[in-house]
């Protein structure tokens, strides 16, 4: 038995934060489990190995009720990785939210991505709690005393094309939301005054359907109809996320890519290990 006041048994050492190294990183997103396990979360994890750099765990993504990505990002340290949470306002309050950095504390998870959230798909999004005011209570309460001894936490957000950071200059990272025009994204970035990591979305695109979806029902999202028509060939989206990807690194404008799969895991690995 633990003795009064112990810790929660820390995983093995987790591998340096992309945030102090030198290169290209790739942060490749996670399916999480929205069953009682995480059996699917090692296997992905374990897939995605030979080119991710961290793993980003959403958040009850689309407004679906998922594992805690505060206890997947631990069960990602003891494989060896380094997990990064996403938190979302949506589900929260100001308690809440603290309770989640108290517990990511207590288990060593330190890395998160802030996110306002989907709109839920039952009941009312929470009103108290702002992507904004979750970097202030991390620069004010995560820095307290009940926090000594623990890592710092590290922390990123997303941001729009086109946008000024404004008080996301505050995050130690920013994730730029998908865009399919990668000139302007790079013509941006290179005006873009921050002092922080900036890693750009590659989204792997399943098809011509899974297109069609996303232009109906993400309005920060346009997906340019002469890549909805190729998309009939299956190979077509990993053949443009090797292309947008080889295009990203060669600019020398991002820290990396922010690698959303869409479940096409062993796929990506393929199309991308040579050029990363």
């Amino acid at each position: 038995m633990r003795s009064p006041g112990s810790k929660v048994p820390p995983p093995p050492e987790p591998p340096p934060s992309f945030l102090d190294r030198d290169g290209f990183a790739v942060l490749c997103e996670i399916e999480p489990s929205r069953r009682p396990d995480v059996v699917k979360v090692r296997e992905q994890i374990d897939v995605l190995r030979p080119i991710a750099d961290a793993y980003l765990i959403p958040d009850s993504h689309l407004g679906r009720p998922t594992v805690s990505s505060v206890a997947v990002a631990h069960e990602v340290a003891y494989m060896g990785g380094l997990g990064i949470a996403c938190l979302n306002a949506r589900d929260r309050n100001v308690v809440g939210f603290k309770r989640d950095l108290l517990t990511a504390a207590a288990y060593g998870v330190d890395h998160f991505l802030f996110v306002y959230g989907d709109a839920p798909l039952e009941g009312r999004r929470a009103t108290d709690l702002t992507v904004r005011g979750m970097i202030d209570h991390v620069h004010s309460y995560g820095t307290g005393p009940e926090f000594d001894g623990s890592k710092r936490f590290r922390v990123g957000t997303v941001v729009k094309v086109g946008r000024e950071l404004a008080w996301r200059a505050r995050a130690d990272f920013v994730f730029v939301q998908v865009t399919f025009n990668l000139e302007r994204l790079i013509a941006w970035r290179e005006r873009l005054r921050y002092e922080g990591r900036v890693y750009a979305a590659v989204l792997v695109l399943g098809g011509r359907r899974m297109a069609e979806r996303i232009n109906a029902t993400l309005p920060d999202v346009h997906i340019p109809q002469r890549i909805v028509d190729k998309l009939d060939d299956p190979s077509f989206g990993l053949e443009l996320a090797r292309r947008q990807t080889e295009e990203l690194k060669a600019s020398g404008a991002f820290d990396g890519i922010h690698l959303i799969p869409v479940g096409r895991f062993r796929e990506v690995v393929d199309a991308l290990r040579d050029v990363l």
